[in-house]
């Protein structure tokens, strides 16, 4: 039987070309990474994964953004497959934690990503992306950045999910928005000394 948040019964072989991907850098934004070893690319999706202390229900739907993510090696049309269904687990999670506390018409996806802001504090300071590379990635949640991750998530969702370039850092900002989602649930976890195991593609 495949677990179900592994991946290593996914062969990857070494390209003749590099992968050059758009990606936020320490101190840089706007950065791009280049991969030239299949191992190396395993290794970086890998390193995506969402706290596994997470609800498996979440989990379960942000993996597969991670397994497209990986097929993105063979096939690079898969990345923006991948984004949408990373949006999709961050919608599924911010219902899950925020939507008890909006009215039922007004549970958008949209509205839940503002909630994160301005009712639940969310700050650049408290997303590790940010920190790391600078820049700030609240605007994508609040609407004075456009497109908005929501507006990324339907232009995807009813359009052509396979068209288009990458957009740099979206699985790591959305691994980031959804473990502080559930920080206080990861923080419940632990007091009971649920501590978390490796989380992502191997």
């Amino acid at each position: 039987m495949i677990p179900m948040f592994g991946h290593s019964h996914i062969t990857l072989t070494d390209r003749d070309e590099p992968v050059l991907l758009p990606w936020p850098t320490d101190g840089n934004a706007g950065g791009f990474i280049e991969f030239s070893k299949a191992s190396d690319w395993r290794a970086f999706v890998a390193s995506l994964g969402i706290d596994s202390r997470i609800p498996e229900s979440v989990r379960a739907k942000f993996a597969r953004a991670q397994t497209l993510y990986l097929l993105g090696w063979v096939d690079f049309s898969a990345v923006k497959a991948s984004e949408l269904a990373a949006l999709i687990a961050l919608e599924l999670a911010l219902m899950d934690r925020y939507g008890g506390q909006l009215s039922k018409n007004k549970r958008s996806f949209a509205a839940l990503l503002n909630y994160m802001v301005d009712v639940d504090g969310l700050t650049d300071a408290q997303i590790p992306m940010v920190v790391r590379c600078g820049g700030t990635a609240l605007g994508q949640l609040t609407g004075e950045t456009h497109p908005t991750l929501a507006e990324r998530r339907n232009s995807l969702a009813h359009g052509d999910p396979f068209d288009g370039l990458p957009t740099g850092g979206l699985l790591e900002l959305v691994r980031d928005l959804i473990n502080f989602a559930y920080r206080h649930y990861i923080a419940e976890a632990a007091s009971l000394g649920i501590q978390p195991t490796q989380a992502g593609p191997t």
